[in-house]
């Protein structure tokens, strides 16, 4: 199972929030770099890189973070936020991102995604599916949709998707346990890999989603708060 840290931007600076709430917003380090690289000094080889100024703002907005831990690490990083166009995927492929997650615009425009799929191939596209009581959520998880997470990672699935994150919005950030019942259903109906996000706050969890199935995990707030360790993360893989 991978371990894949989350660093989210806003403002060019890491932050966490609490159940996707913007105004619970904590800054935890001035410099995206440095924790980057801190992170591959452990033997990371993945990031989750989320510009959650785009995700609001539906266009890339912090893409210069991007480039430089693209430029000065060799970590392998997927992003996601604000990616609404061709031209904005492109740019983040340009800037290094090995892997973009779409979400909102998977949601609002699947046939453009499709055609992105069959273009840049599956390997180079993670679904996100961000959901709160089933239901997936857009843009920054500020706006509802009406579908159930379970028949979008499906549905996507046919159109030839086989990575998803998905995130029990209720779970992120509180640092309670991801939402096994929600990956153990997914994962028996459908034939993905599945990144799990939000929650997980001890190597329990993570032992737990790796026996689960679970073939990547990200863990954000656990690794600022000091509640799973890097030495830890070095052990477990």
């Amino acid at each position: 199972m991978k371990l894949i840290p989350a660093i989210d931007i806003i403002d060019g600076k890491c932050v966490r929030l609490s159940k996707g709430d913007y105004d619970t917003k904590k800054i935890y380090h001035e410099d995206p770099l440095h924790i980057a690289k801190e992170y591959e000094a452990n033997g990371i080889q993945y990031l989750h890189l989320v510009d959650l100024d785009g995700a609001k703002a539906k266009t890339i907005k912090n893409l210069k973070t991007l480039e430089i831990l693209a430029s000065e690490t060799n970590l392998i990083i997927d992003f996601g936020g604000g990616i609404k166009t061709r031209e904005s995927l492109e740019s983040a492929f340009n800037a290094g991102a090995n892997q973009v997650t779409i979400g909102s615009i998977a949601v609002e425009n699947p046939e453009m995604c499709e055609e992105w799929i069959k273009e840049f191939g599956a390997e180079k596209l993670i679904l996100g599916a961000d959901c709160l009581d089933r239901k997936v959520k857009t843009s920054g998880w500020l706006t509802d949709s009406n579908f159930d997470v379970l028949e979008f990672i499906q549905a996507y699935q046919r159109k030839g998707i086989n990575q998803v994150i998905c995130t029990d919005i209720s779970k992120d950030g509180m640092l309670e346990g991801p939402s096994f019942e929600l990956y153990k259903e997914i994962l028996s109906q459908s034939n993905i890999s599945l990144i799990a996000s939000g929650g997980i706050s001890s190597m329990k969890d993570l032992d737990d989603l790796k026996e689960l199935g679970c073939s990547g995990a990200i863990i954000g707030k656990a690794l600022y708060e000091g509640k799973i360790s890097l030495q830890e993360l070095q052990k477990f893989n």
